[in-house]
C-alpha cells in the first residue's frame, strides 16, 4: 500500500516522528502538521518524502487552512494520525489563571482543564473535521493517541480526561465512517521515553517506577507505538475498528 498520503498531527517530535519515519519506509507520503514551525520543518527535511505543514489546530482557521492545502496538493488523505497533544500544564500567573488572577485556585483549574482539553480533544476533532470528506473511501484510516492515564488517571484528571474523551468520539466516527470503508482506531501508549511530554520533570525515582509497573520491565519506545499504527493503517487490520489498542507493556494491568 505504498504511496499513500499520511496526514500526522504533533509530526516533529516523538511518536509522531518515529511514525512519520515508519510510513516513509513505506514509500508513502508523511505530512507533518505542528504548532512550531522550525520544528516540522525540520523533522520533514530528515525524511525525503515528508511535507513540512506548520499549523496551530487550536484554530478552527488553522484547520481549515490545513483542510485546503491537503485538498489541493493530495486531493485524499489516506491515513490521518492525531499525535498532538501533552500534558496541558503551564506555569501559572495573573493571565492564565494563575493564584493571582480573579478567581484565584478555581481560576487555575478552569485554566488546566480548558488547556488539556483545547490541546488534545479539540486539535483531534477539529482537523478530523476538517478533513473527514477527504478521506479515501474505502481504505481510509484515522487514528487518535490516547494514554494510559484514560484508564488509570493523571494525577490532576484534566489530561487524563482530555485523553479518554477521544475513545467516545472515535467509536462515533467509526459508526459513521464504517459504511465508507474507513476504520477509527485508538492507540493508548504507557510510559513512552525519547520524547517531549515529561520535559524536566522526570526523576530517576519516576522513571524507576514507571519501569516497575510494566510486566516486561522496560520502557515504551516511539517505535513501539508507531508500528502499531502502521498496522492499524495497513491492509492486514482492515476489518480492527472502534478498538482502543494499548500498548504499555502491561502496565494497565498492573502485577
Amino acid at each position: 500500500m505504498a504511496g499513500r498520503t499520511v496526514i500526522i498531527s504533533g509530526g516533529g517530535t516523538g511518536i509522531g516522528l518515529a511514525t512519520a519515519r515508519a510510513f516513509a519506509r513505506d514509500g508513502d507520503t508523511p505530512v507533518l502538521v505542528g504548532r512550531r514551525a522550525e520544528v516540522v520543518e525540520r523533522a520533514a527535511a530528515d525524511i525525503a518524502t515528508a511535507v513540512a505543514l506548520p499549523a496551530d489546530l487550536t484554530d478552527p482557521a488553522e484547520a481549515a487552512r490545513v483542510a485546503r492545502f491537503v485538498a489541493e496538493r493530495f486531493g485524499t488523505v489516506d491515513v490521518l494520525v492525531h499525535s498532538a497533544g501533552g500534558s496541558g500544564l503551564l506555569e501559572p500567573g495573573p493571565d492564565n489563571g494563575g493564584a493571582d488572577a480573579p478567581g484565584g485556585a478555581l481560576a487555575a483549574t478552569a485554566h488546566a482543564w480548558t488547556v488539556a482539553f483545547r490541546v488534545n480533544t479539540l486539535t483531534a476533532v477539529l482537523l478530523t473535521e476538517a478533513l473527514r470528506d477527504r478521506l479515501a473511501s474505502p481504505g481510509g484510516r484515522v487514528l487518535f493517541l490516547s494514554s494510559i492515564a484514560a484508564y488509570r488517571g493523571s494525577g490532576t484528571g484534566a489530561y487524563a480526561a482530555s485523553k479518554a474523551a477521544l475513545h467516545p468520539y472515535a467509536f462515533d466516527l467509526a459508526r459513521d465512517l464504517g459504511p465508507r470503508g474507513v476504520t477509527v482506531n485508538v492507540v493508548a501508549p504507557g510510559y513512552i521515553e525519547e520524547t517531549e511530554f515529561f520535559g524536566d520533570a522526570m526523576t530517576p525515582e519516576r522513571r524507576a517506577t514507571l519501569v516497575a509497573q510494566t510486566l516486561d520491565g522496560r520502557p515504551g519506545t516511539p517505535g513501539d507505538v508507531a508500528e502499531t499504527l502502521r498496522w492499524l493503517a495497513s491492509h492486514a487490520a482492515s476489518h480492527i475498528t472502534s478498538q482502543v489498542i494499548q500498548v504499555n507493556g502491561g502496565a494497565e494491568r498492573g502485577h
